[in-house]
């Protein structure tokens, strides 16, 4: 039975080559799109839950929640937390604190950058990362260790034994010889957590340490919790607030302090969560959003269904030409079940053949897909996160899916009926079917061609929006706060500044693209609550260097003698110290001034430090656009700076980087030198979101594709059974352009009413997503009624051939037509 089944399903197959070129061809893209789509939100979604003990490993986050602040969702803390968990929650089985840095190693005369990670003793019983050599019990033991990864070990001892081997590490102005005591193996892509080696922190080497772990004025360690079997998270998260109330201590906050127990919130998060979640700000690695990959994965499921559309179209559609297959196999014995198992068939092979050649093209556009994400994707078939399971079973409900409707349809034909009239001519309802299901799929297209469009405008607005600054011609030049540099800094400046070409240079604690944050908490007069506002360092070049522009008042200048607020924010500063301070325009705003000329003269009290507003400047984005303004008070001092911003007049940037080069390396030889181009930082910003337009435009297009497809042969089969109709109508004097008419006509109707249901849904979907960022386009109706018409000219493009060869057709040779 089962092949006689195959033998009539291949007969049929090959006797209508088009339709079934469509449906194969349609499935094939469906399927390869929804696996590779797929593919990249699994991996999302994977993050560290390859981590042992993963369920009962999380993260300490901190959320700053005053309201007078914009807010904050760090993923870092204070470093005393670790100690009080481990001392006030008895579920708690162990903790670790971190501390990650940018250390320089020194080997062979040469000096390069390492990300280090610096932890407790505790790291390896809370992180069980994978060691190759070593043990994970005495790894951190000694205050010299140190663990490096397996690529690490590598690139300094080659193939040779790394362990016991030194290494000189220089950080903070010392320089200390560390001891590989452990081989991490590479982490997986799919970790939040990135590290090239791992020293201790505890009791190191660096003096600094100790006393870093004491402090409750800032939050720059990343803090990691092991909890006991059967302990409840939330019941932790609940338990809190009230030991934040009581442990951390509420100080008259200063210059970069932001130790008020109110402005702070604590919470855990497991370490699976933390790629996706809502705390984003000093990750070790980019995270994504949840919603946008949960939108990816519905994507693929809706390219999918418009393959499925089509099937179901073209089967039902070609129900007449089978129908006297069906009555004579029911002449002869056939039972309806038997008929509905032999299309169901049909439909299930007809899906494993398309699985089978989607598969092979995901394993063709697998590696080009994973360098454009900058994801390392994979295909395994079988064993541990193997997909052919799912895949073929996906296949099979496909298949069932799509048959079950055609094979209902055809085996219901009446016998008796299809014999005296030689056909059927189909039910209105499956032609309503067919209407609705044309109109579902361009729904669908002209959502996402609606939300490419949205994506790639708002990414292109907001690389080239006015972030305060002039972005073309400017260079910053990294690590000018290192120990080793501060000695030589501005002799470098000055250097720099003499270079032909060069317009202006300037330093500053804030650049562009800087995730850093630095806060402070000052006192208004009229204001009983202290205001929070961000407080970052400059020279009295800066502005000028960065092109910001002086709105009220005047900038710095070593002129005015109060403008140095070095001496006033010093631990050897005088009684009652006073200083000028610049703010943006936001600051102003944020300390309750009207205007920024109102700002000009008014003082206020950062703990015990007079300050005096003596510019207002324009508000700059540092940082993405998705971002709320920060409000900034601006000091101005001669030392201590993290970069040198270097403006240039030449479009060409070679040349002046390389003269930086030189003079960097003649003046700090031990610092590798490293400088990146504004324009291309701040470009790197919205890369992720470029590269989701770019997979909505693919998206967009497959689905366009793949309707048209179905939209092709349908039109197809629709000229072929009214060719009798098209000549009588010619024969009573309709002339070509009035059969073109009707024929457009009829299909344009279900994509005109794809346009009323899509233009309400990507209205809201686009809305919700351009509500994460601070700027950004406005939704103009032009991009829908544009949507819409690129939807309608493919699809009257589409059935274009099919419509003038029938309008055109001799009358005489349609009415001899069967």
């Amino acid at each position: 039975m089962w092949r006689n089944y195959l033998t009539v399903g291949f007969r049929a197959f090959a006797k209508n080559k088009t339709y079934t070129f469509v449906n194969i061809f349609g499935l094939t893209l469906g399927f390869a799109a929804c696996v590779l789509i797929l593919l990249f939100v699994r991996h999302h979604f994977s993050y560290d839950a390859w981590l042992p003990n993963a369920e009962r490993t999380y993260q300490v986050q901190s959320e700053r929640v005053a309201t007078d602040e914009p807010p904050s969702f760090l993923q870092r803390t204070f470093y005393p937390v670790a100690a009080g968990l481990r001392r006030d929650f008895p579920e708690v089985e162990a903790v670790t604190a971190l501390w990650q840095t940018r250390s320089i190693v020194q080997q062979n005369g040469q000096s390069t950058y390492a990300p280090m990670v610096m932890a407790d003793e505790s790291f390896f019983d809370v992180l069980n990362l994978p060691l190759v050599r070593g043990d994970r019990q005495t790894a951190l033991g000694g205050a010299d260790s140190l663990v490096l990864t397996e690529t690490e070990a590598r690139k300094y001892f080659g193939n040779e034994d790394p362990m016991g081997r030194t290494l000189t590490i220089a950080r903070n102005g010392v320089t200390a010889v560390l001891r590989v005591t452990g081989v991490l193996r590479d982490l997986p892509d799919n970790s939040h957590i990135r590290l090239a080696m791992v020293s201790r922190i505890s009791g190191s080497v660096f003096p600094d340490n100790p006393q870093a772990m004491e402090r409750w004025n800032s939050v720059p360690a990343y803090v990691y919790v092991r909890l006991r079997p059967g302990a409840d998270p939330a019941a932790i998260n609940a338990r809190l607030p009230a030991w934040e109330e009581r442990v951390i201590p509420v100080d008259t906050v200063g210059p970069g302090q932001m130790s008020r127990a109110k402005r702070w919130a604590l919470h855990l998060e497991n370490v699976r969560d933390v790629h996706l979640g809502r705390f984003q700000e000093g990750a070790m690695t980019p995270g994504n959003d949840r919603s946008t990959l949960l939108a990816f994965a519905v994507v693929a499921i809706l390219i999918l269904g418009i393959a499925c559309v089509n099937f179901v179209n073209l089967t039902t559609a070609r129900a007449t030409q089978r129908a006297r297959e069906v009555a004579l196999r029911k002449v002869l014995g056939a039972m309806r079940r038997q008929l509905i198992a032999q299309f169901l068939g049909e439909a299930v092979l007809m899906a494993f053949v398309a699985l089978l050649l989607a598969l092979a093209l995901v394993e063709l556009t697998l590696p080009a897909l994973s360098a454009f994400l900058d994801d390392r994707l994979t295909l395994v078939y079988v064993g541990e996160g193997g997909v052919l399971p799912a895949m073929f079973g996906l296949a099979l409900v496909v298949g069932l899916i799509g048959g079950l409707y055609p094979a209902f349809y055809l085996s219901g034909f009446s016998s008796a009926a299809v014999l005296k009239a030689g056909q059927v001519t189909g039910t209105r309802a499956s032609s309503r079917l067919r209407t609705l299901l044309v109109v579902a799929q361009f729904s669908v297209s002209i959502c996402l061609i609606i939300c490419t469009a949205v994506i790639y405008l708002q990414t292109q607005y907001v690389r080239n929006a006015d972030a305060g600054y002039d972005r073309e011609g400017l260079i910053v030049v990294e690590n000018l706060g290192r120990a080793q540099v501060v000695p030589v800094a501005q002799t470098i400046r000055d250097q720099v500044a003499r270079l032909p070409g060069v317009v202006a240079v300037g330093r500053g604690d804030l650049t562009p693209a800087d995730e850093g944050r630095s806060t402070t908490f000052v006192t208004v007069p009229g204001r009983t609550e202290p205001v929070g506002i961000g407080i970052y360092g400059v020279d009295e070049n800066f502005f000028g260097a960065m092109g910001i522009e002086v709105v009220a008042g005047r900038a710095f200048s070593t002129r005015f003698g109060g403008d140095d607020a070095t001496v006033a924010f010093s631990n050897e500063a005088p009684p009652n110290p006073a200083a000028n301070v610049v703010l943006s325009v936001a600051g102003a705003r944020q300390l309750g001034y009207r205007s920024p000329q109102e700002a000009i003269g008014k003082q206020f009290r950062s703990d015990a430090v007079t300050l005096t507003v003596v510019g207002v400047v324009a508000d700059v984005q540092y940082r993405s656009m998705r971002d709320e303004m920060e409000p900034i008070l601006y000091y101005m001092t001669g030392t201590g700076h993290g970069s040198l911003v270097v403006r240039y007049a030449s479009r060409s940037a070679a040349a002046p980087t390389e003269q930086i080069r030189r003079i960097w390396q003649s003046n700090a030889p031990d610092v590798p030198f490293e400088a990146v181009f504004v324009a291309n930082v701040v470009a790197e910003l919205y890369d992720a979101d470029e590269a989701r337009g770019y997979v909505f435009a693919a998206a967009a297009l497959l689905a366009i594709a793949i309707g048209c497809l179905g939209l092709y042969a349908l039109a197809a089969f629709t000229a072929e059974r009214r060719t009798k109709e098209i000549g009588l109508r010619k024969v009573l004097g309709a002339r070509t352009r009035d059969i073109l008419r009707l024929l457009m006509w009829q299909f344009s109707k279900p994509v005109i009413i794809a346009n009323l249901i899509a233009w309400p849904i990507a209205w809201w979907v686009m809305t919700n997503w351009l509500a994460g960022f601070n700027e950004r386009i406005s939704l103009s109706p032009v991009l829908f009624v544009g949507a819409g018409l690129v939807a309608l000219v493919i699809a009257a493009a589409t059935i274009a051939s099919h419509a003038v060869r029938i309008a055109r057709a001799n009358p005489i040779i349609a009415l001899r037509y069967e």
